[in-house]
């Protein structure tokens, strides 16, 4: 059973859309949705630096635009067939409209939203986060709480990124949770998904309630608990929420074993959530899309993923 998984923020460098650029229809394809969006996704895909790809509210649209665009590319969701899909974080809106939750504008639109809201609410209070390097989870998310911070990110693998006030993520500096090796401030302008963000979930409550989403024609499994979702408007309504709420990719992974997942292909810029299955699902076989160049492995990989579902139905 194949898994498509979409990354989150942090995943995007310098250039990294313009090899898919080459691809037929894809130029015009971007440039539609800069159209649709007003951001030039063209140019911070192709020309920009790391600096002006990390401000979030640039970010989240091109990462989202590029695992689709990547998605694409593989073939349509009924022929690629996946057993699940999910994202990380922003990632979400990408698994949603290759589900076909959302059309594609729509994702970009609402995603767009996303990230001028999480960039408003970030400047109201001097925040960031900051990745643990080692130690136990419980022990870590236990010592964090007790500093005020936020478990934002809890990925599996031993990974867990700590967000909240600058102050508090000093705090941790010189008082780490035993077994923690090192502590290492993440490039990102803010505390996401923590009560910090609450002023962006307002702006898409009610960007959200003017959408119909439809249900996910293949099983969307959800950031907020690891479980499956079977209908658009729930879908929905997790993206929403998840803004504030810690991103559980470890019960995410978790689900995935669970269903059967014997292979994952995570789209473009593919690299952070295979890194992660490497190391928290033995046994399945991962590809990361990172360019055009992937796609035949990844092809053969969809393939061979599918082979025993399909001699199961013959016999």
């Amino acid at each position: 059973m194949l898994v498509l998984v979409a990354p989150g923020q942090g995943a995007q460098t310098p250039g990294f859309l313009t090899p898919w650029l080459d691809l037929p229809g894809a130029a015009d394809r971007v440039a539609a949705w800069s159209d649709a969006i007003g951001l030039d996704l063209l140019h911070y895909g192709t020309q920009a630096d790391a600096d002006a790809i990390r401000d979030t509210a640039v970010a989240q649209p091109l990462l989202v635009a590029a695992g689709l665009l990547s998605a694409a590319a593989l073939g349509d969701i009924a022929e690629i067939a996946p057993g699940a899909v999910a994202g990380h974080s922003v990632g979400e809106f990408t698994a949603a409209a290759v589900a076909g939750v959302l059309n594609d504008t729509t994702a970009l639109s609402l995603v767009r939203k996303r990230g001028l809201a999480m960039a408003d609410a970030a400047a109201i209070t001097e925040t960031g986060m900051a990745a643990l390097l080692g130690g136990d989870p419980e022990v870590s998310v236990a010592h964090l709480e007790k500093l005020g911070l936020t478990p934002a990110n809890i990925n599996g693998a031993g990974q867990i990124v700590a967000a909240g006030t600058l102050e508090q993520l000093a705090a941790l500096s010189e008082d780490k949770p035993e077994g923690v090796r090192k502590v290492v401030p993440l490039k990102v302008a803010g505390a996401f998904h923590t009560q910090h963000m609450a002023p962006a979930v307002e702006v898409l409550s009610k960007a959200a309630v003017e959408l119909t989403p439809a249900d996910p024609k293949v099983t969307y499994v959800s950031n907020k608990d690891g479980r499956t979702v079977a209908t658009g408007t729930e879908v929905l309504e997790r993206l929403v929420g998840q803004v504030a709420n810690p991103v559980r990719w470890d019960l995410c992974m978790e689900t995935f074993q669970e269903l059967g997942a014997t292979a994952l292909i995570e789209v473009c810029p593919g690299g952070t959530l295979t890194g992660l299955a490497k190391r928290a699902m033995p046994g399945v076989k991962w590809l990361a899309l990172k360019t055009p160049d992937d796609l035949d492995a990844a092809r053969e990989l969809i393939a061979e993923a599918s082979t025993p579902a399909a001699d199961a139905a013959g016999a």
